[in-house]
């Protein structure tokens, strides 16, 4: 199983998922394909994100059953701790003052 979540994509990135995946909410798309076309799918989405940000999530024999990757900017960032992935938030940065 794959997953993989973008948000502000350009539409161009949008329609090129959807060919390999099923949108099934705005942004989400799912679908279950081999690892090889996993990473060929991943690339397109870094390539293409621009100002946005993806995850993408799959099965894998792991402790927790799947692994992650991230791209652009986001508050959740992907940590290794003890040998097992988590994530952790950045604080909000305080509002700029005139």
């Amino acid at each position: 199983m794959l997953v993989i979540v973008v948000e502000n994509a350009p539409p161009r990135l949008r329609g090129r998922l959807a060919i390999w995946l099923l949108e099934i909410r705005a942004g989400v798309y799912v679908g279950k394909v081999s690892r090889r076309i996993r990473e060929m799918i991943w690339k397109q989405v870094e390539r293409g994100i621009e100002g946005g940000n993806a995850v993408v999530a799959w099965s894998t024999n792991t402790e927790g059953g799947f692994d992650f990757q991230t791209v652009g900017e986001n508050r959740r960032i992907p940590i290794l701790m003890d040998g097992v992935k988590l994530v952790s938030f950045l604080p909000i940065s305080p509002p700029t003052q005139p």
